[in-house]
């Protein structure tokens, strides 16, 4: 199974349907969602995943909701619910309702995730995504995460009912989605709607992953420097030869001179090296500046 898919099912399985309040809030979070429609006089909630529609089905019972019907075509799972039996929860759940009171927007987020969230395999990259019916609706949930310090993004992909509206009216229509490629906020909304042991997993990858990548990025530099020495090296040989080809090696004072033969003995030491093996060993600095004069001197 995906990452995604084992989230849900850690959440459809959650024990936590004593509240009532909650119970709402999460199921006004499914109703919010991009994978709810409306057909008639009937509410339809769509999913390929038979824990999240078990999910569903066990808050409307929680509710009181029994006339629903439950299909399936190919991998989509499908419950449909008179429109009437819902509209209390729209009334009750109105943006400023549920402000505040923690565990209630806990639930009303862990719905809109049940309902059309989706989460990348975190070893492959960070993303979350949950897709909500209109941008109201998206900015509400920015707000809701915000106060609990959990930063995402609203990917504008709202449509419009009309074109040449001004900005200030355009009015949404359609879905729009929030999202983060963040590992930290994303570990942190995944602990905010209660999936404990997908942060778990989660943090596991995530520190794996920063191992790796700084690992990584400590060879690649390694491999830099190597290269950068070798480079500096084979140039350094090159000077030395030619030096000795054309017979002015032997004019050459004596301490570059007895650089020059280090060099060549030790094709591979730094410069830091090649200044210790001298009869009067100098820095760094000192060496490079001798090195550089017998490449000018070659020239």
């Amino acid at each position: 199974m995906s990452f995604s898919t084992d989230v849900k099912e850690e959440l459809s399985k959650l024990s936590n349907l004593a509240n009532k309040e909650c119970v709402k809030a999460e199921m006004y979070g499914y109703l919010n969602s991009n994978n709810t429609s409306e057909e008639n006089e009937s509410i339809k909630f769509t999913t390929e995943s038979e824990y999240n529609i078990n999910r569903f089905s066990k808050l409307l019972n929680n509710l009181n909701i029994t006339k629903y019907d439950i299909d399936i075509s190919g991998k989509n799972f499908s419950i449909t619910v008179p429109k009437k039996e819902t509209e209390s929860l729209k009334k009750l759940y109105s943006e400023y309702e549920i402000e505040n009171i923690e565990n209630i927007e806990k639930a009303f987020v862990r719905g809109a995730f049940l309902g059309s969230g989706s989460i990348n395999n975190p070893e492959n990259k960070y993303h979350i995504e949950v897709t909500l019916k209109d941008r109201h609706m998206a900015e509400m949930m920015i707000k809701t995460l915000q106060r609990y310090d959990i930063n995402f993004k609203i990917l504008n992909s709202s449509i419009y009912k009309s074109k040449g509206q001004t900005k200030d009216k355009e009015e949404s229509s359609g879905k729009c989605s929030i999202y983060s490629k963040d590992g930290e906020e994303i570990s942190k909304f995944l602990a905010f709607i209660e999936a404990s042991s997908s942060v778990l997993k989660f943090e596991e990858i995530r520190v794996y992953r920063d191992m790796r990548n700084n690992v990584n990025r400590i060879v690649n530099c390694e491999t830099a420097n190597l290269s950068k020495t070798v480079n500096a090296a084979v140039k350094q040989i090159d000077a030395i030869k030619k030096l000795k080809e054309n017979g002015k090696f032997n004019n050459l004072p004596e301490n570059l001179k007895e650089i020059a033969n280090l060099r060549i003995e030790n094709p591979e030491a730094s410069l830091t090296e090649l200044g210790k093996m001298l009869k009067e060993p100098v820095g760094k600095s000192g060496v490079n500046y001798r090195l550089k004069t017998i490449i000018d001197l070659a020239q």
